[in-house]
This record gives structure tokens, sequence and C-alpha cells, in this order.
């Protein structure tokens, strides 16, 4: 099972990557956890200076742009 991780304070690009990252993986038919990762501490511990950033099993994946459901779906295959 992967692990999605979207960075940002709650702001409505934030919000829209995490209902992107939902549409992703349902269109992919995996299972996956996802998950808000909302405080500045917890944000800066990947490195991220530009929200909203997706996060892949840990890895860094995209940040400062709300990537399309198609987008994540490819990062996810």
């Amino acid at each position: 099972m992967k692990k999605i991780q979207i960075l940002g304070t709650g702001c409505p690009k934030c919000n829209m990557l995490f209902a992107n990252a939902e549409a992703a993986v349902r269109a992919a038919g995996i299972e996956a956890q996802i998950e808000k990762v909302e405080k500045i501490v917890d944000i800066a511990k990947f490195g991220v200076m530009s929200t909203p950033a997706l996060v892949v099993d840990g890895i860094v994946k995209s940040a400062g742009r709300v990537l399309s459901p198609e987008d994540i779906q490819k990062l996810l295959a």
C-alpha cells in the first residue's frame, strides 16, 4: 500500500491537491493511505519550501504546484 502525504497549511490549493490525489488513487485502482500534513514543523522536515507538496512513500514528488489527477497517477505507477 502506498503512503501519500499532502503537505500544506490547509489553503485552497492544498485541498485541491488532496482531492486530486484521491481521484488519482481511485482511477488507478490501487490501495493508498492519503493524509494531510499541515504543521509547518512537520512540512519543514521534508525540506519543502513551497506548498502544496506531494510526497509518495516518503519521497517528495512535487512542490509548489497543484498536480492533476492524471499527473499524480503517473507518479504512482
